[in-house]
């Protein structure tokens, strides 16, 4: 299965501009025989917490979602997107939702780390798993940017049998190590694939340094992107995470031990 991320600069609360360049980055995946297209962290409305959950009025969206599901219809590609989310309760939280090629929903995740005072002015952090959903053959998991670089997050989607991990992210300057170490060893010890999509330029004084990365099971970069915008594309095939060769980390574990640590 060809995967491929999007590394791009959103603009700050113009939903329609932020639609276009998926759309055109849907096309363009799926003429190169992509199935799915992952989107970086708040893509569709802007990485500016403050002023989305100041500006962004929660009637729009159904559209928003709505429109994302025709994207992934007319192109026939799956697409990981995020955008906020609003309980009943009035709770905003930042969420992610996977669609497949017909634009049905196959999997919906709620970031559970928030990370930096405007995230924890904005949002609330949820407080559920990784969710996995069997995509083309391979089974995948969402994550969104800060949760990955918790051990947990991973861990929890590799035991519920996730191969495949797809991680929208808003990674800041100065944070390089990140996507060339840390998702790396995520990546090895969990035995799945990472696909981390991050933005690149500034949007509302946040500079991001593009370094979209999807890292394979082996903790190899399998592909890795520089500062600007582009399309990043990767193989993972079925039973991508290779979990019966080399060490066996998942199968080694000794959970009920663990329990007893306290941690």
């Amino acid at each position: 299965m060809l995967l491929a991320l999007l590394q791009a600069r959103a603009v700050v609360m113009d939903a329609d501009a932020n639609q276009a360049a998926i759309e055109e980055a849907a096309e363009a995946a799926a003429a190169a025989g992509a199935a799915v297209l992952v989107t970086p962290e708040l893509f569709a409305v802007g990485y500016a917490p403050l002023r989305v959950r100041e500006e962004l009025d929660v009637a729009q969206l159904p559209q928003l979602h709505a429109t994302f599901g025709a994207i992934a219809r007319r192109h026939r590609i799956g697409l990981a997107y995020s955008l906020p989310e609003v309980t009943g309760t009035g709770n905003w939280h930042i969420g992610a939702t996977l669609l497949d090629a017909e634009g049905n929903v196959l999997l919906t995740y709620s970031k559970v780390h928030l990370f930096g005072p405007d995230e924890r002015a904005a949002f609330s952090p949820g407080d559920g798993p990784p969710p996995v959903a069997n995509f083309n053959g391979i089974p995948t998991s969402l994550a969104i940017c800060y949760d990955v670089e918790f051990p947990e997050t991973a861990r929890a989607a590799a035991v519920a049998g996730a191969e495949l991990l797809l991680v929208p992210t808003a990674l800041g300057h100065g944070y390089d190590d990140v996507p060339q170490v840390l998702l790396r060893a995520r990546a090895l010890e969990n035995q799945l694939f990472i696909a981390y999509a991050n933005h690149c330029g500034t949007e509302e004084g946040h500079l991001f340094p593009g370094g979209s990365v999807i890292a394979g099971a082996d903790g190899r970069l399998v592909a890795a992107a520089g500062e600007e915008p582009q399309l990043l594309f990767a193989e993972v095939g079925e039973n991508a995470a290779g979990r019966h060769g080399g060490v066996s980390y998942l199968a080694d574990r000794r959970a009920d031990v663990y329990q007893s640590w306290n941690t």
